[in-house]
């Protein structure tokens, strides 16, 4: 008896039409073979075979790209426009702007010096050195 298997995901089920491929991969792999066939032939003499094919294949392949590649359910011109689309027809905006508030304190003037202590640490420190000068005094 025959076994056939079912998608359980059916939105991931496309419609075959020649040869197990897509409408969209027979597009693709006929444009194709459209710009890279007659490329090689009109290389081939000047170029060599070897040149010839990779330079064929050179221009192949984004057309072999654009039928195969798929991520998330969109083809790969879908993703591409959507990347051009956010980085510069449409950059993003910043929404609101933070206040700076070390430049308001720069401003107040409680930025201090690399060399420079605030007073409330000068006198601690100057405590702890007053208790262990007291300290050796007695001796302790």
């Amino acid at each position: 008896m025959a076994y056939v298997q079912i998608p359980k995901d059916l939105t991931k089920v496309k419609t075959k039409l020649m040869l197990g491929l897509t409408k969209r991969q027979i597009v693709c792999f006929g444009t194709a073979a459209l710009i890279g066939v007659p490329v090689f032939f009109a290389t081939r003499g000047a170029l060599g075979n070897s040149t010839a094919i990779l330079l064929m294949m050179g221009l192949m392949l984004p057309a072999f790209f654009m039928a195969m590649y798929e991520k998330d359910g969109q083809p790969a011109e879908r993703i591409l426009f959507n990347i051009l689309r956010c980085r510069w027809f449409f950059p993003p905006k910043r929404p609101y702007k933070t206040e700076n508030f070390y430049s308001i304190i720069e401003k107040e003037g409680r930025i201090f010096d690399s060399t420079e202590q605030p007073q409330d640490q000068k006198a601690t420190k100057s405590r702890k050195t007053a208790g262990a000068k007291r300290a050796t005094a007695t001796g302790k």
